[in-house]
């Protein structure tokens, strides 16, 4: 996609870099993000993507914005309380690049709607906070041979990993957390039972905006295995993880 002057002035700052330069940046505009959960980790994440001049945008969320939400979830204003949440971070994101091309979607993705859905762009990005829609968006993307980029946050503790089909040594979500295991149930990951600090959200969905620039720009070298962040002693732990030769998702590679 070629760009003109006020592209070239908006992207200034990304296109001076080499690892991106003119090339990643007609990358990145002519690329299209899908971002499941427009909630804390969401919000960066659109934001981020939308600014950085991915040129099309998927939001998905079926939730309203409620007053709890807005110590976190920075898409979203009081004005918007009661609104839908992938409307509302649609706006948000349009506001800063009114380039992009977004599209809200205010019903719960599953099964083959989840499947089109997921075909049609060329990144995921996870920002839900339930095992249930995980274990769905990576079998959705193991089908499709989407990568994709998740990301995880509660009370002080914040996950990062990335999960790419196309690479035959990459493992999947369900090669790191099996499906069935005994003690695992989607309230272990909600906000809503659990707690979380504010900036914290932030920080891991920034990791994720990034990761997803790298990809869709092909700058640098992504991010593999799992990266843990304990917020209260500020530090990142790495983690390697290999794929499962008996994963039920991905183990027929």
């Amino acid at each position: 996609m070629a760009m003109n002057n006020e592209a070239l002035l908006r992207y200034s700052r990304q296109i001076m870099l080499d690892a991106i330069d003119i090339e990643g940046q007609e990358r990145l505009l002519s690329s299209h993000a899908l971002v499941i959960g427009a909630g804390g980790l969401g919000s960066p994440v659109a934001l981020y993507l939308a600014a950085a001049g991915v040129g099309r945008l998927t939001l998905a969320d079926a939730d309203d914005v409620e007053l709890s939400n807005l110590q976190r979830q920075v898409a979203h204003t009081q004005a918007d309380l009661g609104r839908n949440k992938a409307e509302s971070a649609e706006e948000a994101a349009r506001a800063l690049n009114p380039g992009c091309e977004i599209r809200a979607l205010t019903h719960h993705l599953e099964g083959a709607r989840l499947d089109a859905v997921v075909a049609e762009c060329d990144l995921v990005l996870d920002c839900t906070d339930r095992f249930s829609s995980r274990y769905a968006i990576n079998s959705a993307c193991h089908k499709a041979g989407k990568p994709l980029v998740s990301g995880a946050a509660i009370r002080f503790s914040g996950q990062l990993a990335v999960f790419d089909p196309r690479d035959p040594d990459s493992p999947c979500y369900a090669c790191l957390y099996p499906p069935g295991e005994s003690g695992r149930d989607d309230d272990e990951l909600r906000c809503a039972e659990n707690g979380v600090v504010a900036p914290l959200v932030g920080l891991i969905g920034s990791f994720q905006a990034l990761e997803a620039v790298k990809l869709l720009s092909g700058a640098g070298q992504v991010h593999r295995g799992l990266s843990t962040f304990d917020g209260l002693r500020g530090e990142w732990r790495h983690f390697r993880v290999p794929r499962d030769p008996a994963c039920p998702v991905c183990s027929a590679r």
